[in-house]
This record gives structure tokens, C-alpha cells and sequence, in this order.
């Protein structure tokens, strides 16, 4: 499937979305005296856990404040809070803090949150989506032509410190945002020795150079960007948001376009950019507070300058959205591996059908059970240009393919559990449609619907 077939289908599901929408009736009248109104403050926790043979146990805590003052705003809360911990036992961690409210200054919406991120393996795949190769066998310790089970990783710790605000235009419809972000990134080679520590001979990671360090030695990542570096950006846009709810809506609108302003003066060099984020949701009721249908289409590009590639696998959003890793993974295009479509432009976009299949109260709380199906797809529609080293092109010519960067596909389904309408536990499984994309299911367990 190409692009045009992508955007046809996504458009199609949008007109039977709409005709459908039309066609029902709000007839559901007794679901909110069921509702418990909440006040104060709420909360939500659920415990970080995973694992991985390389990288270890995962084990922490996430955890969501909610005010809703005197209830007269639910399910519309006056603050967030959120606070993620985790560690796995091999030393990467998320250290996070975010706040979101529209009281803190009487008219202005302050979205804000500070984060210190350590990965000890971090995707990397290259640069413009199919024209880099990704080859699960180098990968497959028990295949012929195994390199390393870190082939396509890298070593990053991030410092990032963001502050956006939004007030109206029009009647709250229509916003304008501005706001800064500031970024130091350092990255490496994955730290080899450090990950063998403690395994079996049989298992340890062979020492050897992995694609991050090819790279390097190719000459396609400059050598005054190769151990990261510091990025400000300042922000400006505009904003038509009208939909029913933040954390699921049922209807409306949600568009925002962004300039993204990375200027010399403010300590970024010769490395200065401006970037386009052009961004549109659209939500239909297909069954009055049952079903709807969803879409987003979104492109995100480099319309000036020069950007260092440590920031090129990020995604805008506004609030209560933040920054994000990766084209690819489980909040962009689901079932495609984490950075696998990374250039200075990419389109992306998601279709989604979610019903809310049971509804009740326990312990006081409101609970609703949802699933949802849905089709990600993007592709890079601006390649990153890069220089080879000529004295390395046959060495380096197998991992950059003669092929032409296609749409990359995930579809899949998922299980929401919402508490009060806004702390909402997702799971998500999803498959590519190509092996170039990943080679395993794809599984996403965390918070929040995708948008």
C-alpha cells in the first residue's frame, strides 16, 4: 500500500464516520446519573514493570494527580500532576515531572514538565525510513549472519526542561501557544561491557561496532555532532480545538499548526533550524457515548537551517500532549519499530474506532472499559541529506539500500481501563504489514489514548 491508497482509506473511513454519525441519535440519558461528580483531588498509580535480557528488570512507578476543584467542572480537571519513576537494573531510567492547568494564571493554560531520561539502548535504524537497511538476522543471535542483539542501538541521556502556554482567541476555540524548550542531549556507543557485566559467556554481547558507530566512522554523522549537544527552541502557533473532552472525545476538532524557532542567539551555533508542525485530529460519535471513529494526519518538518540528527527523532504536540521519541512505537505509527522513519520531514497519520463497551461505578470511582482497532502509517517526505566518506562506500552500501522510501504500515487493537474519565491505562498490539518495520508483535502498555 502507498501513500495515496493510505490517505484514500483514512479519507473513506472519515465520510462512513461522518454518514454514520448522522445517522444516530443522542438517546442515552441515564449514563451520568450513574456517575459519581468527583471533587478534589484524585489519583492514579500503576507500577512500572517489564524486562529485558540485555537491559534487565524494569521497576518503578507511575503516578496522575487530579484537582477538579469543587466538581462543577468535571470530568474537566483544574490541575495535573505527573510523576513517573524507573529504573531497569542494568541503568536506564525515566526520571519525569509534568503539570498541566488552566488555573494556575487566570486565562492561560501552563503546560510544563521536566524530564531526565537515560537509555542504554536507544533505536537507532539510520536515516530515511526504507533507504536504510533493517535486517532482524543481524539481531538473531542464532542465525549465521548475527552481529550483535545492540546492532541498532545507542546510548542517550537527555536533560529537557519545557514550558508551553496557550489563551484564547476566540472563545477558547481558537488559541494561541507559545513556549520554549531547552534540550541536552549526550549520546555514545552502547556501553557493552557494562551490559555483559554479571551474564553467562553464552549470552554476553560480542564487542564489536554497531551501526551507531559505523555511522560515525562513515563520516554520516559529523563528528561536531557525534556525543550530542545542546538544542533551545522557541515556540509559536495557533490552535482550533473543539472537542467535547480532552482525555476521549466523542466529537470535534483539534488542529494546530507550529513554528518551532531553534535561533544561534540562543546557544545553538551554526546548528540553527526552523521547523513546520502542521497537525489535524477529527473525532465522530458513530454510538452516542459508545462508539467513534477518530483520525489524526500530521506533518512535521525542517523548512530551514540545519538540524542536528540527535534531534531529528522527535514529535510536537501540544498540551496535555509533550515531545516524544520516535516515528514509530507506541505513540505514533504502532507496530513500527521506534525511530525507523526519521528524515527532516515526515507525514504520519492514525485511523481509530473505540467503543466503550462497559460502564460502571467501583469504589466510588467511574470506570469505563473501551477497545479500539486501528491503522498507523507514515513515511519520510524530506530525506535527511548526508555526506559518505567515498574511502567507506563499499563497506557502508549494504546497510543503504537502492530502495525507495515507501509508506510504513501497523495495524492492530487495544484495551483501555479510564478512571474518572482522564487516568486511562492503555495496552496496545500491533503488527507491520512489512518485515522492514520489525520482525516481533509489537505490545504498548502505558497511559492515554494516542490522541
Amino acid at each position: 500500500m502507498n501513500i495515496r491508497k493510505f490517505f484514500l482509506t483514512v479519507l473513506s473511513l472519515f465520510f462512513v464516520g461522518t454518514l454514520l454519525g448522522y445517522a444516530q441519535e443522542d438517546t442515552v440519558k441515564t449514563e451520568k446519573k450513574q456517575e459519581r461528580i468527583k471533587k478534589g483531588w484524585t489519583f492514579g498509580a500503576v507500577p512500572a514493570i517489564t524486562y529485558s535480557s540485555d537491559l534487565g528488570f524494569q521497576y518503578g512507578l507511575v503516578l496522575n494527580l487530579f484537582n477538579y476543584g469543587d466538581g462543577t467542572t468535571y470530568p474537566k480537571y483544574h490541575h495535573n500532576i505527573y510523576l513517573e519513576w524507573s529504573r531497569y537494573t542494568k541503568g536506564s531510567g525515566v526520571n519525569m515531572i509534568k503539570y498541566d492547568s488552566e488555573y494556575l494564571i487566570p486565562g492561560i493554560r501552563v503546560s510544563a514538565d521536566v524530564s531526565y531520561i537515560t537509555d542504554q539502548a536507544l533505536d537507532f535504524f539510520g536515516y530515511n525510513g526504507y533507504e536504510s537497511l533493517f535486517d532482524a538476522t543481524l539481531i538473531d543471535d542464532k542465525d549465521p549472519d548475527y552481529i550483535s542483539r545492540m546492532f541498532y542501538n545507542m546510548d542517550r541521556k537527555m536533560l529537557r526542561v519545557r514550558a508551553d502556554f496557550q489563551g484564547s482567541v476566540i472563545e477558547k476555540k481558537l488559541r494561541w501557544m507559545a513556549g520554549v524548550e531547552m534540550s541536552n542531549i549526550k549520546t555514545d556507543d552502547v556501553n557493552i561491557e557494562k551490559l555483559n557485566k554479571g551474564k553467562d559467556e553464552a549470552d554476553m554481547l560480542p564487542d564489536t561496532a554497531l551501526l551507531f558507530e559505523k555511522y560515525k566512522t562513515w563520516g554520516i554523522i559529523p563528528a561536531e555532532q557525534a556525543d550530542g549537544g545542546t538544542n533551545t527552541m522557541l515556540k509559536l502557533g495557533l490552535i482550533y480545538d473543539t472537542r467535547n473532552a480532552e482525555a476521549n472525545p466523542m466529537k470535534g476538532i483539534w488542529t494546530e499548526l507550529q513554528f518551532l524557532l531553534a535561533p544561534s542567539f540562543l546557544g545553538n551555533g551554526d546548528m540553527s533550524y526552523t521547523k513546520l508542525i502542521a497537525t489535524h485530529r477529527q473525532y465522530f460519535t458513530l454510538a452516542p457515548k459508545v462508539l467513534s471513529f477518530v483520525y489524526r494526519l500530521s506533518y512535521q518538518g525542517k523548512i530551514s537551517g540545519t538540524m542536528p540528527y540527535y534531534m531529528l527523532p522527535f514529535v510536537y504536540n501540544t498540551a496535555p500532549e509533550y515531545t516524544r521519541d520516535g516515528f514509530g512505537g507506541k505513540k505514533t505509527l504502532r507496530g513500527v519499530l521506534r525511530n525507523r522513519v526519521v528524515g527532516d520531514g515526515v507525514v504520519y497519520g492514525n485511523a481509530e474506532f473505540r467503543w466503550k463497551f462497559l460502564r460502571t461505578v467501583i469504589l466510588n470511582q467511574n470506570i469505563y472499559l473501551a477497545l479500539s482497532a486501528f491503522l498507523d502509517g507514515g513515511m519520510v517526505v524530506d530525506k535527511y541529506e548526508f555526506t559518505l566518506d567515498e574511502a567507506y562506500r563499499a563497506e557502508a552500501s549494504p546497510y543503504l539500500p537502492d530502495t525507495d522510501e515507501s509508506l510504513h504500515l501497523g495495524y492492530g487493537g487495544g484495551l483501555h481501563i479510564a478512571i474518572n474519565e482522564n487516568f486511562i491505562i492503555a495496552a496496545d498490539v500491533a503488527k507491520p504489514v512489512k518485515k522492514e518495520d520489525s520482525n516481533k508483535l509489537g505490545i504498548y502498555i502505558g497511559l492515554d489514548f494516542l490522541f
